[in-house]
């Protein structure tokens, strides 16, 4: 099985500081991994990393065995991205941000693919709404459809849960393990809900002050340290 991401000896030292140490993963078609630590362990600044945004002091990252350091452009045209944190334009409506977006995509036939993403991400009712209104929820499940709107092999999402009620929790949950399986998209994200982590990862990245404590397979590292959930493996480290 090709390996579709490969991180290599990652580190970044800021301000006589290292961030990362030593991190190293690899994702297959179909993974979906969870990183979880707690605030400043670095799960941020990895995720940068990944996007090319920040640069490593040390190591390298390969998409689809190209340097991310040389490839970028070409390498995130394949790559999604979500966040809680991040801002869209809030004088644009949900449709225009989407349309924004799929042109800087270079999306073929931008506005069919538009409505299908509001339908898949049930904001229909909201396409004409100013993104200033939105709630935070609305405002997650628009950077959701954003990050699909280029049909990416990878997506990158940072604490993609925040503001999402139980039921839209479950139809994500649903949907992306659906994507996974049926197009093969592997999938890195964080969140603090480990409860919800748990339910649909199939890999796991532990971090603390940088540097790597467990990676692996879940159902093996279970049984390595004897816990039952991932919330048991948090506290057995950080407790």
């Amino acid at each position: 099985m090709d390996v579709l991401l490969k991180v290599e000896s990652l580190g970044k030292h800021y301000q006589n500081k290292w961030v990362l140490k030593n991190i190293s993963f690899e994702l297959f078609p179909s993974d979906i991994l969870g990183i979880i630590g707690p605030n400043g362990a670095g799960k941020s600044t990895l995720l940068y990393i990944l996007l090319g945004v920040v640069t490593p002091s040390l190591g390298r990252v390969l998409y689809f065995n190209q340097d991310l350091s040389k490839k970028r452009s070409e390498i995130l045209s394949q790559v999604g991205f979500a966040s809680h944190y991040l801002s869209l334009p809030y004088s644009l409506t949900v449709w225009e941000n989407l349309k924004v977006f799929a042109c800087l995509y270079k999306v073929k036939k931008p506005e069919s693919k538009i409505e299908e993403l509001l339908e898949i991400f049930k904001l229909k009712d909201k396409r004409k709404s100013l993104t200033r209104t939105l709630s935070s929820g609305e405002m997650m499940k628009l950077n959701l459809a954003r990050a699909f709107l280029n049909e990416p092999k990878i997506l990158l999402l940072d604490e993609p849960t925040a503001g999402l009620d139980p039921e839209y929790l479950k139809y994500l949950r649903e949907l992306l393990k659906n994507y996974t399986q049926e197009k093969k998209l592997s999938i890195i994200l964080t969140s603090h809900q480990l409860g919800e982590l748990e339910r649909i990862v199939n890999k796991v990245f532990l971090l603390r002050e940088g540097e790597t404590l467990v990676y692996g397979r879940i159902e093996r590292i279970f049984q390595n340290f004897k816990v039952r959930s991932l919330e048991e493996l948090y506290f057995k480290f950080f407790s």
